[in-house]
């Protein structure tokens, strides 16, 4: 019996994730797999009710004990902006140590891409982020601020355990992907001399443990040039967390926008949690309009992650078919030919 924690958030969070849980549900009753949800309601309506601590340290406690977290999206327009994406999102990644920020950039059939001359057999690679270090951490501050001779620090902080854990797990991931069994290493070595010294020397000597793998270097700015120009070249990249930040977005743009890309935070020893990369789009809520694909794949990357692999297989191969049919029409809100709940339904009748 897995103990799945929903996370339904703000705006359309709840409304993606309730289609997500209904295609879950079909594909648990095609495979026979055991599970229970427990709900919880931290976001911005009861941030706006109690105040105090978006996610309470009881909470964080409660969650460890979970095998997996369902998230939809944080944000509310009557928040200030920082306060619930730090008190709960970026708390949930440093108090659990979900060391692994997991973004699959993969074109389905049907789906249009930016990208002239690009189909589904040239984007299909996963994109690994260092999820707990670098500049996120938050080290640093002020001298002398407010005044024109104001200084500002922000610093890039890379451990080795934390470089190597990321680097450990992207490697095992080619392997398992056993794709093209090709890992890009996409830093800016040639500029940030000592912390990507470290990521460099980590990849070289880890990478010393799988001879079957083929090693590959890309600087940050050729990443993105050639995500654009050769996505086929790439099936799996590691990277920091900034530059896992904005290189995933770009991904999410040619593989078709951003209701098509999900993600996973990860720390494979425990609990994770899997989420839509879009925002909670306030504007959307209650409109039955938003698009759900996104908040489905990410339950289909968490049925994967608890080793459900077949039932994770037809949500894939359902969402596939779905976007295939031409039912629908476009993957923005509003524009999908088709209702939040009936993507869900149609979604679901194909599992």
């Amino acid at each position: 019996m897995y103990k799945i924690a929903v996370l339904p958030g703000d705006g359309i969070g709840p409304e993606v994730v309730n289609e997500g849980l209904k295609v879950i549900k079909a594909a648990e009753e095609k495979t026979g797999f055991d599970y229970e949800t427990i709900y919880y309601d931290f976001g911005g309506e009861r941030y706006i009710e109690k105040g105090g601590d978006p996610l309470p340290d009881s909470a964080i406690s409660e969650l460890r004990e979970m095998d997996a977290i369902y998230l939809g999206a944080v944000g509310h327009p009557d928040v200030k902006p920082g306060i619930l994406e730090h008190g709960i999102l970026l708390k949930l990644r440093f108090s659990l140590d979900l060391y692994i920020n997991l973004r699959p950039i993969k074109l389905y059939p049907g789906v249009w891409t930016p990208i002239k001359d690009k189909g589904p057999e040239d984007i299909d690679f996963v994109v690994i982020r260092e999820n707990t270090e670098d500049l996120y951490v938050g080290m640093g501050g002020f001298f002398k601020k407010g005044t024109p001779d104001e200084v500002a620090i922000q610093q890039s902080i890379n451990t080795r355990k934390g470089v190597e854990r990321c680097i450990r797990y992207a490697y095992e991931l080619t392997r398992k992907r056993n794709k093209r069994n090709k890992l890009t290493l996409c830093d800016k070595a040639n500029v940030l001399t000592y912390a990507h010294d470290l990521w460099r020397r980590t990849f070289n000597e880890v990478g010393e443990e799988y001879p079957d793998i083929e090693k590959d270097f890309a600087f940050v700015d050729a990443t993105t040039m050639w995500m654009v120009k050769n996505p086929e070249w790439f099936d799996v990249i590691v990277t920091c967390n900034m530059f896992g930040d904005i290189i995933t977005d770009l991904g999410a743009m040619i593989q078709g926008g951003m209701g098509i890309a999900a993600s996973g935070n990860i720390n494979p020893e425990t609990v994770s949690m899997f989420e839509p990369i879009h925002g909670s789009a306030p504007k959307y809520k209650g409109t039955n309009t938003a698009n759900p694909l996104a908040a489905i794949c990410a339950g289909g990357m968490m049925l994967e992650y608890l080793g459900e692999n077949k039932a994770a297989e037809l949500i894939d191969n359902a969402v596939s078919k779905a976007l295939s049919s031409g039912k629908i029409k476009d993957l923005s809100a509003g524009k999908m030919g088709m209702g939040t709940s009936e993507v869900g339904d149609f979604v679901a009748s194909l599992i």
